[in-house]
């Protein structure tokens, strides 16, 4: 990892922390979308899952008191059957495929009529957003827009207790990408010293840290309001990246 490249990937990891600790998404999809377009697709993986799991940590311990941990428990189960299914293939995306499926998923999200949706109150739901999220981890790295649906429609959970717990259910997906991605599979592409880490995973601190006073002060409206503009503008920008990489 050059100079340059590390200087851009500390400055996106502060920001992209920035906006997940306050909306409980789009931060991935910022960074992952730029990554791609900086490095091989596994680095990329592997440098995304480092950082955003430093921040769905400290986002987690900071919200820790709102956590739903049966939703989160019953989310692990559906995750794991996903993992095994996929690290039985060792499926690697190309770069036009992760950019296209990041643009498609808010999209998506928001096309699921709310009857069908499997919002945190339904049988079976975290199950089933638990394996769907894991899969998308896989393919493209991001959840946030799919878990949106399962959070965010809900109309049992506030604002904090949706970043809470979406944030301890990123921490499974980011910790099982990275297995993924730098175990399993090896992350060759990726040249980096151990303290581009400890820089990395202190811009996500950072960047988290900053989030909770503006969470603090934006209303649920808001916050349901403006996580859904922004990801469906960052998933259109993908989505074209995407097929023009194709053509």
């Amino acid at each position: 990892m050059t100079a340059g490249i590390f200087a851009i990937v500390s400055l996106l990891t502060v920001f992209a922390s920035f906006l997940s600790g306050v909306f409980g998404m789009a931060g991935g999809m910022v960074l992952m979308g730029a990554l791609l377009l900086l490095m091989p697709v596994t680095a990329a993986m592997v440098v995304q899952s480092v950082a955003l799991l430093a921040s769905n940590v400290w986002r987690a311990v900071l919200w820790r008191a709102h956590t739903d941990w049966r939703i989160v428990g019953r989310f692990a189960m559906g995750a794991a059957v996903a993992f095994a299914l996929m690290f039985s293939v060792r499926f690697v995306p190309s770069r036009s495929l992760a950019l296209i499926v990041l643009g498609l998923s808010p999209f998506i999200a928001l096309a699921v009529p709310a009857r069908l949706a499997p919002q945190a109150e339904r049988r079976m739901a975290a199950e089933i957003c638990g394996f769907v999220c894991q899969v998308m981890h896989l393919l493209s790295g991001v959840t946030g827009p799919l878990l949106d649906i399962f959070f965010v429609r809900s109309t049992s959970m506030d604002r904090r207790t949706v970043v809470a717990t979406k944030a301890t259910c990123q921490v499974l997906g980011h910790t099982s990408k990275l297995a993924y991605f730098g175990g399993a599979l090896g992350a060759a592409e990726l040249s980096a010293q151990w303290w581009h880490w400890v820089v990395l995973i202190g811009c996500a601190v950072a960047g988290t840290s900053l989030s909770r006073a503006v969470l603090e002060r934006i209303t649920d409206a808001q916050f349901r309001r403006w996580t859904r503009t922004i990801v469906l503008g960052i998933g259109t920008v993908y989505l074209i990246q995407g097929v023009a990489s194709m053509m």
